[in-house]
C-alpha cells in the first residue's frame, strides 16, 4: 500500500485549503474547507474510497447522478470509480472532514471530468 500524505501537509486551491489531520499505512485524514460560491471539480479516484463528514455549513454534493445537500454531522460515502463533486452555493465556509481509505492515497489518483477552473 502506498501512502503519499504526511500529517501537516496542506494545500491552497482555487475553491479554498485542505490539511492532513493523520495519515496511516492505508488512510489518510484531511481537514477541508470550501469558500463561498466555490466547487471542487467533478472527480473519481481508482485506488481510495473516501468518507466526508460535514462539520460546517452546507454543501451540495453530487454522487454519481445524484445531487443533493449536507450539513453539519451528516456524513457522505464514495465508493472508488464513482464520480463525485462537492460545492459551496452559501455565503459561508464549507468544512469537512475527509477520511481516504484504499492502497493508493496520492493527489495523482484524482481524475477530473469536470473543472471550472482549468484543471480537466
Amino acid at each position: 500500500m502506498a501512502n503519499n500524505y504526511n500529517r501537516g501537509d496542506h494545500d491552497t486551491r482555487p475553491w479554498g485549503t485542505w490539511e492532513v489531520l493523520d495519515s496511516g499505512d492505508s488512510f489518510c485524514v484531511k481537514r477541508i474547507c470550501v469558500t463561498p460560491g466555490s466547487t471542487l471539480s467533478l472527480q473519481l479516484h481508482h485506488f481510495r474510497c473516501e468518507h466526508w463528514i460535514i462539520v460546517k455549513g452546507e454543501a451540495l454534493v453530487t454522487l454519481g447522478e445524484e445531487k443533493f445537500t449536507r450539513k453539519a454531522n451528516e456524513a457522505v460515502y464514495i465508493p472508488a470509480e464513482t464520480k463525485h463533486r462537492i460545492q459551496n452555493d452559501t455565503n459561508e465556509i464549507v468544512e469537512f472532514i475527509e477520511i481516504q481509505t484504499g492502497e493508493n492515497l496520492d493527489e495523482n489518483d484524482i481524475v477530473r471530468l469536470e473543472d471550472k477552473y482549468g484543471r480537466a
